[in-house]
């Protein structure tokens, strides 16, 4: 009889995750795993079948209030035998009474609304060309020379908790690009683009407003050294839409963001780019 068991994931089975997450074709950043680990390292699980890797799932506990689905992926040949659901069970009883949210694709959506989760809009990833280069708007300066709490400070607008560890990895990532945007002696956004098995993906891209972000995404695509990027926009920010737009940049997936208590306050104004669908 064959024996299922759900533990920790070990570190180097953080590698096999984010594989299969290439496989399933959501193009994952090449230096993900070790920043996601890093969040929370008890709140990654796998499924193992007779001594077989078969399954993974994220439950990233970000405080004792919120928390993040993400890498949800069984092997295909192992789809439709409880295996999942199994997984499921004991990571979100791990996260316990904690809010907690979702990127899922759209194919799971009325899985997980049985769980208990509800909608509260879609997030859709443009990809396209990075546009020509042009000399940097003012107040574009290296994220680095930026006061880590400032940025820090910042992002608590676009995100429901602070993630002081998980974003001091985030933009310091190998391979990546972090810039700042000042307006006289105010902050006014900041975004990271990281390369990725195709392209780059930039994420988060959060600014007080759709020029700022313009500016930071037209700065972040000039020190890039590849042609294809990636912006994952939620769909009810209209300006967001707008600017991939206005870059040929078309629709090529689809997320459902969810929440199994209530949707956050956070101000999705200045969210322009996701940080990323598997951990917020």
């Amino acid at each position: 009889m064959s024996e299922y068991v759900v533990r920790k994931m070990r570190p180097e089975e953080a590698a096999l995750a984010v594989e299969w997450a290439a496989l399933e074709g959501w193009n994952p950043g090449l230096h993900d795993a070790e920043a996601f680990l890093a969040t929370d390292p008890d709140g990654f699980f796998v499924g193992e079948l007779d001594g077989e890797v078969i399954s993974s799932l994220a439950g990233v506990a970000y405080d004792d209030s919120y928390g993040f689905l993400g890498l949800y992926i069984v092997k295909p040949e192992q789809r439709g035998k409880g295996y999942g659901l199994r997984l499921w069970q004991e990571v979100t009883a791990y996260l316990a009474d904690r809010n907690v949210g979702l990127d899922g694709v759209l194919a799971q959506q009325a899985n997980y609304e049985r769980s208990g989760f509800t909608l509260a809009y879609r997030n859709v990833r443009y990809e396209g060309h990075r546009p020509a280069v042009t000399p940097d708007a003012a107040g574009i300066v290296e994220l680095s020379s930026v006061p880590f709490d400032d940025v820090l400070a910042y992002d608590r607008n676009v995100f429901p908790v602070e993630r002081r560890g998980f974003i001091q990895r985030w933009i310091a990532m190998p391979g990546s690009v972090a810039l700042g945007l000042r307006r006289g002696a105010a902050f006014a956004g900041f975004g990271v683009a990281r390369k990725c098995r195709a392209g780059y993906k930039i994420g988060p891209l959060s600014a007080d407003d759709e020029t700022a972000a313009d500016d930071l995404f037209r700065a972040l695509c000039a020190r890039l050294d590849d042609d294809l990027v990636y912006l994952d926009v939620p769909e009810p920010h209209r300006e967001a839409v707008a600017l991939a737009e206005r870059y040929g940049m078309q629709p090529s997936f689809e997320t459902v963001r969810m929440y199994n208590q209530r949707e956050p306050a956070v101000d999705l104004g200045r969210i322009f780019g996701v940080t990323t669908f598997e951990l917020g």
